[in-house]
Formats: structure tokens, sequence, C-alpha cells
């Protein structure tokens, strides 16, 4: 990547420099002194830009057959995979996880395009029997119309992936904020579709401030929905102040999420895949284990080998294919980490490996902390109950499954948990008396599959769910149709 490219937004089928003129620069959070490049800083003038090439677009891409918006995805497919191991260097370069971890996100966005590209011949309705005589009834799906999709740093292609391919297959057209420190794969994503034919118009990157792109797409009455991933605090205001103007809203937002492990379970696969959920992609990700919960009879053992696995794990540039931990993704998140490990520390919380920044020639320039488990930790200590978005890992011992369940269900959050046992009795107490909106029985917390719905309950999540049948439902609105032909 040329460290001294300066990029562009794409509005109306355009590559353009923001109307201030206003830059900003993306470094590399392995090594802060590489430069990525310069990316324009925008404002309520340029996404006022994009809403009208949004709005003066709509009209001819929705009357567009959907199978014909199908065969554009499908040349976006065939692109992404010519380019998979660009596109994943560019992940890694600008968010700082390992390469594989980003091939693995590369795929997930082509299985997405995959998924929604079908759809196009699959936008089903409904027919019924009407109770009048001589009369058809039935159900069709129309375009919701311009729609902003917000999206945040941690997945800087799936994510983005997984909300504007639904939403161009069901004829929006789509105003894309993607997070201010993960431009670039936004970048490269958009500079697809426009390869791929996508007229112009119908997908506008807009790049900078997300607070205020983001309130421009809430308050202008020509958008009417938005998809937006990132923090609680901001999803909720987005939901409130959309909602207020009966805009559809659709909010992904954090996770606490928790692993029980009964005394029969694996305990090497259970401890093996603890490590991974909680330390994988540095634990930047919603899905992250950060809370594991174990029955007392196996309490010793399994962290033993927890220990092991996590002792095993080399952190560094992600770039490395040796490489099983990378640097968080900014020197904001590594203090916010560190913070979260003092205040666990001081409410009296006892770490068992870990809870430093790492220093000493390459972690001196990137944004690197320890893998850290925490043990002895009571369940109302801060890093029991809010979410730290980082590689840590809370400990808890229990009684039976009742307390556990207890525990796990004792949050503000409600995304994704897993359970590890050999019992089936067991295993369907756990699901059906579990607050989450994702469960795993014996496989990680982490991530899902595309044709089924992502999402979670309480904090986690509000509106429709993401991805599967769910997401092309938030991005059409439903007609019902009464036709007497008597």
């Amino acid at each position: 990547m040329n460290s001294t490219e300066k990029f562009r937004n794409y509005i109306n089928g355009q590559w353009q420099n923001s109307i201030s003129g206003k830059e900003y620069d993306v470094f590399n959070p392995a090594d802060k002194n590489q430069l990525l490049g310069s990316i324009p800083f925008c404002s309520k003038k340029d996404a006022d830009l994009a809403i009208d090439a949004a709005s003066s677009s709509l009209h001819e891409w929705s009357n567009i057959t959907a199978p014909e918006r199908g065969e554009i995805l499908f040349e976006v497919l065939r692109i992404m995979d010519s380019r998979k191991l660009d596109l994943a260097e560019t992940i890694t370069l600008e968010e700082g996880k390992v390469l594989s971890d980003s091939e693995a996100e590369v795929k997930r966005a082509m299985n997405i395009i995959q998924f929604s590209a079908g759809e196009g011949r699959r936008l089903l309705g409904n027919t019924s029997q009407s109770e009048n005589e001589n009369n058809v009834s039935y159900t069709m799906r129309k375009p919701l119309g311009v729609v902003g999709i917000i999206t945040p740093w941690n997945f800087p292609l799936a994510i983005p992936a997984w909300k504007i391919a639904p939403a161009l297959i069901c004829g929006n057209t789509v105003i894309f904020k993607p997070a201010f420190s993960t431009p670039l794969s936004a970048i490269k994503l958009v500079e697809i579709f426009e390869e791929a034919g996508l007229p112009p118009g119908v997908i506008n990157l807009v790049t900078g401030s997300g607070s205020e792109i983001g309130q421009s797409l809430v308050e202008d009455n020509r958008v009417q929905g938005i998809s937006f991933t990132g923090s609680t605090e901001i999803g909720t205001k987005i939901y409130s102040d959309g909602a207020s103007k009966l805009k559809k809203i659709q909010c992904e937002m954090g996770g606490k999420n928790a692993v029980i492990v009964l005394k029969d379970a694996d305990i090497e696969k259970a401890a093996k895949d603890v490590v991974i959920g909680a330390f994988g992609s540095t634990g930047q990700r919603c899905t992250a284990t950060s809370r594991v919960i174990i029955e007392q009879e196996i309490y010793e053992e399994f962290i033993e080998k927890m220990l092991i696995f996590t002792k095993e794990l080399k952190t560094g540039n992600g770039i490395d294919p040796d490489i099983d931990i990378g640097p968080l993704s900014s020197l904001d998140q590594l203090e916010k980490v560190t913070e979260y490990i003092g205040l666990g520390v001081e409410q009296g919380g006892k770490i068992l490996i870990g809870g430093h920044r790492l220093e000493g020639e390459i972690f001196d320039d990137g944004f690197y902390v320890e893998p850290t488990i925490f043990v002895d930790v009571d369940k109302e200590n801060i890093v029991a109950k809010e979410e730290i978005f980082g590689p840590v890992l809370i400990s808890f011992k229990v009684a039976d499954l009742s307390e556990a369940l207890d525990i796990t269900n004792d949050v503000d959050f409600g995304l994704s948990s897993s359970i590890y046992t050999k019992d089936i009795k067991q295993a369907y107490k756990y699901i059906n008396n579990v607050d989450t909106g994702m469960v795993h029985v014996n496989s990680p917390t982490l991530g899902g599959e595309v044709h089924l719905p992502f999402g979670g309950l309480k904090s986690s999540g509000v509106g429709h769910r993401e991805q599967g049948e769910e997401g092309f439902n938030f991005f059409s609105e439903l007609i019902s149709v009464y036709i007497d032909h008597s």
C-alpha cells in the first residue's frame, strides 16, 4: 500500500475530496509510524450531497428487477475473489487483527454477498385465500428507499458487506459511513461495487466525523432507514432520535458473552475454544468470550488447561503469519483496556496471567496488551459487568448450572453465549433459560452463519436482526395487495 496515497469519498459515481478539503491520517496500529493514507474529513455538507445522490438514483435502481440487481452482486463476488489477499492485508494493516482472521473476514464478506445475490430470485411474498369471492390477496416487498449504513472498526469489511448487500438487493440506495479509524477496507469495497457496474448514486461513501455524518442521516427526512453497529451508547441515541422521526432503525451493539463449562464437558476442547473465543482478534469482536463460568468440580483443572493454551499464544504484528494475537486497534482502545484491567484489580479481582501493556522492541511502536485472565472476581466487579472489548477473560466458579445461568444473565447485554456439556437435559435447560440472542452448545460464542439471524437481546441490540431472512425484512417494507377480479 502506498503510504502517501490520498483517498477520496465516493458520491454520485465520482471520487472526490471533502467540501472543506480537510483530511486526516490513518496509521497501522501495529506500527504507529506507518502512515497508511490520508482520508477526507467530511461534514454535514458532504453527507447532504450523498443523500442528494442516493435520492436521485432511487427510482431507477428500485425499478431494476431484483434478479438483475443480484447479477451485479455476483460480479462483486467474482471481483472480491480475485482480490482476497489484498483485502485481507488491508484489514490487518488498518485494524491490526492477524492475517488469518482477516482472511476469514474476507471469506465471511464473500459468503454474505453470495447469499444476498441469490436473494434476487427469492424476495418472496405470500398468497392467501381471500374471505371474499373473486378476490386475490397476496403480499410483496418494496424497498425502504434511501438508507444509512454506519459500521464499526473491528470488522471493516464483513459488517459493511452484511448491511450493504441486502440493502441493495432489496432495491434501496445507500449512504455508507465507515468507522473513522478503518476506512481503507470500505474504500476498496466501494471500488469493487463501482467496477461491478453499480449505477452512480446507488452507493455513496462518506468518511470522517461519525457524530456529524450520523446525525445528518438521522435528521434528514429523505433517509428512511438506518442500520448501525457500534456502542450501546451511540446506538441507543440513534434509535431514539430515529424513532422520533418514524425511521426504521436497526442497531447491533455490545456484548458480555459467557461460556458455561459443566463438569461432564470435554475439558480439552472447551478450554481451547474459550481461549480462542476470548483472545482471537485481540478480543475485539462483539461475540468474543469475556466470561467463563466453570462448575467447581473441574475448576482447577480447567483453569490450568486455559493457562497452558494462553501461554502458547504469540503476540505481535498481525501481518506475520506466525502471530496469534495482534495489537489493539488504537491508542484509545489500549488506554480503555488497560484502565479496565486496573479497575478490576482495584475492585478485588486477581490477575492469573497478563494484565500489562507489552513493551520493548516492536511493542513500543504499537498498541499491544497481554492476554489477561482474572480469577476470584466478584460478580459486581466492573470487569464482570461492562464490555471491555479487549483480550480480557473473567472466570467464575459455580456450584451448578442454575448458579451459572444467574451469573450469565446478570448483565445488561444479551448477544451470545455458550455451554459445554454432554448432558442433553442440561443443554436444553440452558437454551431455554439463557438471555441471549444467539446460543451455542459445545462451540464458541463467536460469529454465526450468514443464512441465520445475527443479533442480541437487552442492550445488545434493537430492531430487526441482521443477516438471514431477517436482514432482507429490515431493508424492505411488506405490502398487502387485494385484487377484486369480479
